[in-house]
């Protein structure tokens, strides 16, 4: 069951894993998307449009193909594994989706029409610093004088917003990788993508850059990160259910199973449900994003309704009875390794210790 969604999006996205004729009637099209990213990369190039930075490292993650591919578990993978190290983090974000316009941190209580469901999952999970606006630099500088301590900012999504300087790009794929390696709207890119060795813009040359894939099959050579569903569901109150416990009571009949996702690729989310033994009566996929705004939970009388972890933050106001499953990403010893070796950051422990020694 597919709720919302655009015949024309599904048919425009299942063209993008192949060059078929719908792509080459677009080709033409993405030919002047190019230009245009051709010649903002050139007016940052030529200082016209302003970089600005930060005193802290920024860490951007982001991907080059429109759609989801997993950034926000990333993200919230990186900060808990720099917090486990002792660091201050602080996240930063557009905040997708909100209605509100100005600069804000994200609250425990923050209504996710406000700050949008990612920076609210973020903050959720991590409890770290999460700011949102339109310009990253104006969220990070707030983050800042709000959290002077802070010692790095990790930005969800804006690998193409170029106004923030930042220290390194983690750019992160899942199973499409870039399809069929054609500009928007022929093809998924957001730009053109020519591997890890060839730096977005030449002033930032310097600038490391690591790849990293989330998905089981990686389409060319990067990093691996497993990504898994949590073992247990969470409810609204904070209790947690085993999924063994769930597919067995829904295989008994007495609990079917409605999954829901307002995810860029719902059947991803079933799939693993599935391949975790929950036998699922009914799907829906709904647009991502999804606000809920609209949602009628008397509609679905009589199932157990299970979410993504993001869709949960907005569906729990509506349906406090819905169960929220958690996706966790493993990040590899190598990735880690590499990751310290491109943003060597001192922890706590190591700049009191250099403090004491210079005393």
């Amino acid at each position: 069951m597919h709720a919302g969604a655009a015949p024309w999006a599904q048919t425009l996205q299942e063209s993008w894993r192949h060059r078929g004729p719908l792509s080459w009637l677009l080709w033409p099209v993405s030919l002047l998307y190019g230009a245009l990213v051709a010649l903002r990369r050139r007016l940052y190039q030529l200082g016209l449009l302003k970089v600005r930075r930060v005193p802290v490292p920024v860490v951007i993650v982001g991907n080059v193909v429109a759609g989801g591919a997993g950034k926000t578990p990333v993200v919230i993978a990186l900060v808990q594994h720099w917090q486990a190290q002792g660091l201050r983090v602080g996240v930063v974000s557009r905040g997708y989706g909100r209605r509100s316009t100005d600069c804000r941190e994200v609250q425990p209580d923050s209504q996710v029409t406000d700050v949008g469901d990612e920076p609210a999952l973020v903050k959720h999970v991590t409890q770290a610093p999460v700011f949102v606006a339109r310009e990253r630099f104006e969220a990070a500088s707030a983050l800042l004088a709000r959290y002077p301590q802070t010692n790095l900012i990790v930005c969800d999504d804006g690998l193409q917003h170029f106004a923030l300087y930042r220290d390194l790009e983690i750019c992160v794929f899942d199973d499409r990788g870039v399809g069929n390696g054609l500009l928007l709207p022929a093809g998924p890119l957001r730009e053109p993508w020519r591997g890890r060795s060839a730096p977005s813009l030449p002033w930032r040359s310097d600038v490391p850059a690591l790849v990293l894939h989330s998905g089981s099959q990686p389409a060319f050579a990067g990093y691996t990160a497993k990504r898994q569903l949590a073992d247990d569901a969470l409810q609204a109150d904070g209790t947690r259910r085993p999924l063994a416990q769930l597919a067995e009571r829904a295989q008994s009949g007495t609990a079917p199973l409605l999954a829901l996702a307002a995810i860029a690729r719902p059947e991803v989310f079933f799939d693993m449900l599935r391949a975790r033994g929950l036998p699922l009566a009914r799907t829906l996929a709904l647009p991502d994003h999804y606000d809920f705004d609209s949602w009628s939970s008397s509609l679905y009388k009589g199932y157990t309704l299970i979410c993504t972890e993001k869709d949960a933050v907005k569906l729990w106001q509506h349906a406090p009875a819905a169960i929220a499953v958690p996706l966790q990403i493993t990040l590899a010893p190598d990735f880690l390794a590499a990751l310290g070796r491109a943003l060597p950051i001192p922890t706590p422990s190591k700049l009191s210790s250099q403090h004491e020694h210079t005393h």
